[in-house]
C-alpha cells in the first residue's frame, strides 16, 4: 500500500468514527448535565450490613458530584444470599456462591414520582476451607466487593438516565 492510500484509509476511518454517534457520558466534566444530576441524588438508608456497605459505596461514587440541593431520592432494597453448591462425598460444602441483588427506584422529590425502577446484581464464588474464620472472612470480603460492583452498576444506570433526560428535554 502506498503512502497516499494509507492516508486516505486513515481519513476515511476517522470520518466513520466521527459519525458513529458516540458521546462521552460525563462530557462537560463536573459542570455537565450528568454530573449535576448525579450530585442532586440523596440515598435513603438501606437495612442491614449489606445495606450499610451499599450505601457507603454509592455515597463514595456520588459524592464526587456535588449538587446544590437534593432533587431525587434513591431507594434501594437488597437481597443477599449465600448458597452452597460444591459438595464432597461426606456432605461437606466446598464452594459457596454469594449473590447480591438490588432493586432500586429513583424518586423525583418535586412530585414523588418514580422516574426510574431497575435492578442490578452480581455474584461471587467462595472456597469453603477447613478454617471457619477464613471462610467467614472470605464471605465478608465477597460482600464488600459485591456491594462495590452493584453500586457501580446503579451509578452507571443513573448516569444513563440523566443523559436520557437531557436528550429528551432538548
Amino acid at each position: 500500500m502506498t503512502r497516499m492510500q494509507s492516508i486516505s484509509v486513515l481519513i476515511a476511518a476517522s470520518a466513520m468514527l466521527a459519525s458513529c454517534g458516540l458521546q462521552p457520558l460525563y462530557s462537560g466534566g463536573s459542570n455537565g448535565v450528568v454530573a449535576t444530576q448525579l450530585g442532586d441524588v440523596e440515598i435513603e438508608p438501606i437495612k442491614g450490613k449489606a445495606g450499610w456497605l451499599m450505601r457507603n459505596a454509592l455515597n463514595d461514587q456520588l459524592s464526587t458530584f456535588e449538587g446544590s440541593e437534593a432533587r431525587y431520592r434513591l431507594i434501594v432494597e437488597l437481597d443477599d444470599k449465600i448458597a452452597g453448591f460444591g459438595v464432597r462425598s461426606n456432605d461437606r460444602i466446598t464452594r459457596e456462591r454469594r449473590t447480591l441483588r438490588a432493586r432500586y427506584q429513583l424518586v423525583r422529590l418535586s412530585d414523588s414520582k418514580v422516574v426510574l425502577d431497575a435492578t442490578a446484581g452480581s455474584d461471587a464464588g467462595i472456597d469453603v476451607v477447613s478454617s471457619e474464620y477464613a471462610t467467614i472472612a472470605a464471605e465478608e470480603t465477597a460482600l464488600e466487593n459485591l456491594s462495590t460492583r452493584v453500586a457501580d452498576q446503579i451509578v452507571k444506570r443513573l448516569s444513563l438516565f440523566a443523559r436520557e433526560q437531557q436528550s429528551s428535554s432538548n
